[in-house]
């Protein structure tokens, strides 16, 4: 997939998904006004239970139903009332999508939760966690592949002459690596998985996108970059600010690899907005050793997870900040 990174824009901004407010034109106007070279499908978690991330990606799954229980999203027999609102959250968004964006040309970018990151959110029916059955994890892997598949042709016939990304939502995979997602009692932690584990889940996700571009984005402190970009994955998307330097040497063998780094830099909620200058993103480059005009064709400008967090204003000043400390890379 590294090799398909090279038709992707760089040099540009985007955002990670998630805004605030309610209304689905409204947010696909101000991703496309804000960010014009490289815009994404608006998540609007505001809205509700079947807007947030588990809720709207598990309305994406093939044969397996979702209901939302006080203890959050549980598999359950058959769909109910919960899980046809984000099946409707869902299907709003992407009619707006179509009516925005129906003759656009460019790339635009959507964006879905992981299977790690479902297995880890999302309940049994008797309680547990789906990562606590192997079994249930991999038939959950099988329906998140299906459901992407079906949901790319779903966009490709709204968007005919649209370059489709994808980017897969990990937050909760470095978790699951590390054995720190809770028991239903609170009392233990579920067991870790391994690399090749999580690594052979992920392969069956990704080998039924195709030829689709695939974005990782993790926005822990612990992102399994090495693993992501073994993947072949065509970028990562990660906050820059918590990476420190610990990983400059997984940067490195990544931008080596050509794959695109999306990088989040305006913060996420209401405050001081950065400067214009692209400063930590050049301390970055100039710890890999590459050379500055790589920077551009490598980089792509992104405020931080959690932009739904943000008053209406401060979000589309962020992504304007975003576009223009994108157009400042090299100066």
């Amino acid at each position: 997939m590294v090799s398909e990174r090279r038709s992707l824009p760089t040099g540009v901004a985007t955002g990670i998904g998630s805004l605030p407010g309610v209304d689905p034109a409204e947010a696909v106007g101000l991703v496309f006004g804000e960010l014009p070279d490289f815009p994404h499908l608006p998540e609007l978690p505001g809205r509700g239970p079947g807007a947030d991330l588990l809720g709207r990606s598990a309305a994406l799954l093939i044969d397996l139903s979702v209901d939302l229980q006080p203890s959050g999203w549980r598999m359950v027999p058959r769909p109910g009332r919960d899980l046809r609102r984000a099946k409707d959250f869902l299907a709003r968004d992407l009619d707006a999508l179509q009516a925005h964006a129906s003759a656009y040309d460019g790339p635009v970018k959507i964006q879905a939760g992981g299977p790690w990151t479902l297995a880890a959110g999302v309940e049994l029916h008797r309680g547990d966690k789906v990562l606590a059955d192997p079994g249930a994890v991999h038939d959950l892997g099988q329906s998140l592949a299906e459901g992407l598949r079906t949901h790319l042709t779903d966009l490709r016939s709204r968007l005919p002459l649209a370059q489709l990304i994808v980017q897969l939502d990990e937050p909760s995979l470095p978790d699951v690596l590390a054995a720190r997602v809770p028991t239903a009692s609170g009392y233990g932690t579920l067991r870790s998985i391994s690399l090749q584990t999580a690594a052979e889940l992920l392969r069956l996700v990704l080998a039924a996108l195709g030829d689709i571009p695939v974005v990782a984005h993790c926005c822990a402190e612990d992102p399994p970059l090495s693993l992501f970009s073994d993947l072949g994955v065509a970028g990562l998307s990660l906050d820059l600010g918590r990476l420190g330097t610990r990983f400059d040497d997984d940067l490195g063998i990544a931008v080596e690899a050509g794959q695109l780094l999306l990088l989040g830099f305006v913060p996420a909620l209401d405050g001081p907005l950065p400067d214009p200058a692209p400063i930590a993103v050049r301390e970055l480059w100039g710890r890999l050793g590459f050379p500055l005009e790589q920077l551009v064709e490598t980089v792509v400008v992104t405020p931080t997870c959690g932009l739904a967090g943000a008053s209406p204003p401060y979000a589309r000043a962020a992504m304007a900040q975003a576009r223009a400390i994108a157009s400042n890379l090299l100066d």
